[in-house]
C-alpha cells in the first residue's frame, strides 16, 4: 500500500455497528470541521458527504452516487480503495494518524496529512452495507511541526559552521517542501554594498538566477533590488503589471513566476546582508502565515550570513597571516638559493625557476649587455607553457614590455589584452632588475589562469631587488672566472699533439671556483731530428705572478730546447731565467722535463727531475716503477744539482707524470692520497695494452673517489704510452 500510513500508529478497532441515514449524517457532520463521507456497497458509492470532504478532496458535489475511486482516481494508487475493501469485507474498523495523501491531478497535485477512521456500516439486520469515513486534516499541524524541525536543523547547521550555501539551499528547500506552490530565492549583498549576488534559488531556472545575479540595489530594480534599497518588505502581487519589474519582467515571465514577495535580510545593527524572496507562479497576495514564514526564515538567514561573514573574516585573517609567513619563507629560501649561485647566468636562471609556479606559470628574464637585450632564462610549469613562451608573437609582446621597463626602470603591470589575450595570457607584470642605480634587466611573469594580484607583484619586486644584487655580484664573479679560465687556457697547450708510436693523454682540474690562475702546467712540443719534448711542472703560488712565471718557464723551455741538445742544458736555462728575473724569494718551480726519441722497437726518454713528484712507469705487465732521481727546485739557486735519467718504454708501457695536487689530495679525515695509492691506481688498469686515456681515467677516478670533487690545489696529469 502506498498510502504512507505510519504502521506504528495504525490500529484496528472492534466492529462498530452504524446505522445512520443521509439526513442524520447531515445533522451530525454538515458544518463540522472534520471530513465525513458515507460510502455504500462494495463499490463504495458516495452516498453522503459534508462540505469539508468536497473542499479538501477537491471533487464535484454533483457526483453523489458514483464510486469514490472514480470520483477521486488518485486514491487507488495510494491504497485507499484497498483499505476500504478490507474494512467492507472483514467488518474490522481501521484507524491511522498523520497519514499522507497526494490529492489532485499531476499538474495541481498537493500534499495533505490526516487522522482518519474507516468504520463498517451495518443495516437493520446487522449486515455490512457500507463504510463511513471520518478524517481530521492535520496538514497545518504537520507543517508547523516540520517547520520547527527544519528551523532546528538549520540552527544546528549554523552552530556547526556548515557552509553558507548548504544552509541557504536547505532553508529554501524546506520552505518549498512546506509550500509546494512557492519558489524561494536568497540574494546576498556584494562586498561593496552595491549589488545583489546569487545565494540560492534551487527551483528557479538557471537562466533566471543568472539574470538577477549582480542586479544593482536601487528603486525599481524588481522586488529584491527595491527591498534592499528601501530596507523594508516589498510585495509585488502581479509582476506583469507592477512598474518595479519593468527591467526584469520578460525574464520573470519566461521563468514562469507571476508574483514576488521580498524581504530585506538585516543584521542586529540594521546592516543589509541580502534579500529573501518568495515567488508564485500565479498572481497572488501573501497571507499572514506567509509573512510569518518569511520573517522566521529571514531571521535564520541573517544569523547564517552573519556567522558565515565572521567565519570568513577569521579565515581571511588566518590566510593573510599564513600568506605573510609563506611569502617570507619563499623570499628567504629564494634569496639563499640565488645567492648560492656564483655565476651570473645561473643566478638569474635559478630566479626564473623559483618563480614558477609560486608566482606565475610562465617566466622570462631578459638582460641588457653592451646595448643588446638578451633573454637569459625562461621557465614554465607545463610543456604547453614552454611552447607558448617560445612563440614569436608572445616574444614580440614581452620584448616590447621589457624595452619599456629597461627605459623607465619602473614596474609595468596590466591585464592582458589584444594579442596576449588571444594567446591565452590573462595577466602579466614586468619588474626591473636594478642595482647600483642601473637597470640591467627585467623579470617578466605571465599568468594564464589566476590573475597576478598585488601580493604576487610585491613579491616579484622584492625577489627582483634581491636577485639583482646577487646577479650583479655573480656577474663580477663570472667575469673573474672567465678571465682566469682564459689565462689558464693560454698557459696550457691547446691540444695534445699526436706522436708516432705513442698515445698521449692529459687532465687538468683547477682548485676551488677557478677565480685565480693556478701554477700547474704541462706541455708537449716537437723538436728537430724527430725528437719530442715533454714537461710537467708546478709554480708556487697562484694568480698573476704564477701565470707570469708559468708562461716564462714554458716559453724558455720551447726556445732553449731548439738550441740545446741535452735535457739538462734546457732545465739549466730555465733555472737561469727564473733566478735572473724572479724578485720574490718564495717564487720557485718544480719540474719534470724530458726528451723522447724513437727506435725501431721502443721509445727512449731522457728525463730531468727538479724537485717535482717522482715520475712513475707502468709496465705492460702492470708493475709500477718510481723514478726518484734527485734534483732541487728551480729558481732557488744557480745550481739545481739534478741527475739525468734514461727510461725505455716498450709497447704497453706508460710514463705517468702528475703534480702534487694529486698526491696531496685529502680525504674527509685529512689523509693524503699519496704516491702508494697513485701506484695502486695504475696497477688497477685492467688491460694488457692500455691507452694513455685509460691510465689518466684510472688516476682521476681514484682521486675523486678518495677526496671528492672539491680540491684545495690544482691537479694535473700527463701520460705517454708506447704503442
Amino acid at each position: 500500500m502506498s498510502i504512507n500510513f505510519d504502521p506504528h500508529r495504525a490500529v484496528t478497532a472492534r466492529t462498530v455497528s452504524v446505522d445512520r441515514r443521509g439526513e442524520e449524517y447531515a445533522d451530525l457532520f454538515g458544518q463540522a470541521p472534520v471530513i465525513f463521507a458515507a460510502l455504500s456497497g462494495p463499490r463504495h458509492l458516495l452516498e453522503a458527504a459534508n462540505s469539508a470532504f468536497f473542499e479538501t478532496l477537491g471533487c464535484d458535489r454533483g457526483r453523489l452516487g458514483e464510486p469514490v475511486g472514480e470520483m477521486i482516481p488518485e486514491l487507488a494508487p495510494q491504497g485507499v480503495i484497498d483499505r476500504l475493501d478490507a474494512v467492507y469485507r472483514t467488518g474490522v474498523a481501521y484507524r491511522a494518524r498523520d497519514g499522507r495523501l497526494l490529492l489532485g491531478g499531476p499538474a495541481k497535485q498537493r500534499e495533505g496529512f490526516f487522522d482518519f477512521t474507516y468504520e463498517p456500516r451495518r443495516d437493520a439486520a446487522g449486515r455490512i452495507d457500507g463504510v463511513v469515513v471520518i478524517a481530521v486534516d492535520t496538514t497545518a499541524y504537520h507543517n508547523a511541526h516540520l517547520l520547527a524541525a527544519e528551523q532546528r536543523a538549520l540552527l544546528e547547521q549554523i552552530a556547526r559552521d556548515a557552509p553558507l550555501d548548504d544552509i541557504l539551499r536547505g532553508m529554501a528547500t524546506a520552505i518549498e517542501e512546506l509550500s509546494p506552490d512557492m519558489l524561494v530565492s536568497v540574494l546576498l549583498v556584494d562586498p561593496e554594498g552595491r549589488r545583489l549576488l546569487h545565494g540560492t534559488g534551487p527551483r528557479l531556472p538557471d537562466f533566471y538566477n543568472e539574470a538577477v545575479d549582480g542586479a544593482p540595489i536601487g528603486e525599481g530594480v524588481g522586488s529584491c533590488g527595491t527591498t534592499a534599497f528601501r530596507r523594508e518588505p516589498v510585495i509585488v502581487t502581479d509582476i506583469a503589471t507592477d512598474p518595479l519589474w519593468k527591467d526584469y519582467r520578460d525574464v520573470a515571465l519566461r521563468a514562469g513566476v507571476a508574483a514576488c514577495w521580498s524581504t530585506p535580510i538585516l543584521d542586529a545593527d540594521g546592516r543589509l546582508l541580502g534579500t529573501f524572496a518568495m515567488y508564485h507562479r500565479t498572481p497572488k497576495a501573501p497571507q499572514d502565515k506567509d509573512m510569518a514564514l518569511s520573517a522566521s526564515f529571514t531571521r535564520i538567514a541573517a544569523l547564517a550570513i552573519e556567522r558565515h561573514a565572521a567565519a570568513e573574516a577569521r579565515h581571511a585573517a588566518q590566510e593573510r597571516e599564513k600568506a605573510a609567513r609563506e611569502d617570507l619563507a619563499f623570499l628567504l629560501e629564494a634569496s639563499t638559493a640565488i645567492t648560492g649561485e656564483t655565476h651570473y647566468a645561473d643566478s638569474l636562471q635559478r630566479m626564473a625557476r623559483l618563480t614558477v609556479p609560486t608566482l606565475a606559470p610562465l617566466c622570462a628574464v631578459d638582460v641588457s649587455e653592451r646595448g643588446q637585450t638578451q633573454r637569459i632564462a625562461v621557465a614554465a610549469s607545463t610543456r604547453e607553457g614552454e611552447n607558448l613562451l617560445c612563440s614569436p608573437a608572445l616574444c614580440h609582446e614581452v620584448d616590447a614590455a621589457v624595452a619599456r621597463v629597461l627605459a623607465s626602470g619602473a614596474t609595468e603591470s596590466a591585464r592582458a589584452s589584444g594579442l596576449r589575450a588571444q594567446l591565452g595570457v590573462r595577466d602579466y607584470v614586468c619588474v626591473p632588475l636594478t642595482t647600483r642605480g642601473r637597470t640591467f634587466g627585467a623579470l617578466t611573469l605571465l599568468a594564464t589562469d589566476l590573475p597576478l594580484d598585488e601580493r604576487k607583484v610585491a613579491l616579484a619586486e622584492e625577489l627582483a631587488r634581491r636577485a639583482a644584487s646577487s646577479a650583479d655580484n655573480a656577474h663580477q664573479f663570472t667575469d673573474r672566472v672567465r678571465l682566469s679560465h682564459d689565462l689558464q687556457a693560454g698557459l696550457l697547450p691547446p691540444e695534445i699533439p699526436r706522436i708516432p708510436g705513442a698515445t698521449l693523454a692529459a687532465s687538468y682540474h683547477p682548485a676551488g671556483e677557478g677565480l685565480e690562475v693556478g701554477g700547474d702546467f704541462y706541455d708537449v712540443f716537437p723538436l728537430p731530428s724527430d725528437r719530442w719534448a715533454l714537461m710537467i711542472g708546478d709554480v708556487s703560488g697562484r694568480g698573476a705572478l704564477a701565470a707570469t712565471t708559468t708562461g716564462m718557464v714554458r716559453h724558455t723551455a720551447r726556445a732553449a730546447a731548439r738550441l740545446l741538445d741535452e735535457p739538462a742544458a734546457v732545465v739549466t736555462a730555465i733555472n737561469d731565467a727564473l733566478t735572473g728575473h724572479t724578485t720574490h724569494d718564495d717564487q720557485f718551480v718544480s719540474l719534470v722535463y724530458g726528451e723522447l726519441r724513437h727506435s725501431p722497437s721502443h721509445l727512449t726518454l731522457n728525463l730531468i727531475r727538479a724537485g717535482h713528484v717522482p715520475p712513475l712507469v707502468r709496465r705492460a705487465d702492470g708493475t709500477v716503477v718510481e723514478l726518484a732521481e734527485p734534483g732541487l727546485l728551480l729558481g732557488i739557486g744557480p745550481d739545481p744539482g739534478f741527475c739525468p735519467c734514461r727510461i725505455d718504454l716498450y709497447p704497453g708501457d706508460s710514463l705517468v707524470l702528475v703534480t702534487d695536487g694529486i698526491t696531496e689530495a685529502r680525504s674527509a679525515d685529512g689523509e693524503f692520497f699519496g704516491e702508494e695509492r697513485l701506484a695502486d691506481a695504475l696497477a688497477a688498469v685492467r688491460s694488457t695494452t692500455p691507452t694513455a686515456s685509460a691510465v689518466v681515467e684510472s688516476i682521476t677516478t681514484a682521486v675523486t673517489a678518495f677526496a671528492g670533487d672539491a680540491t684545495l690545489d690544482d691537479q694535473a696529469a700527463l701520460v705517454i704510452t708506447a704503442g
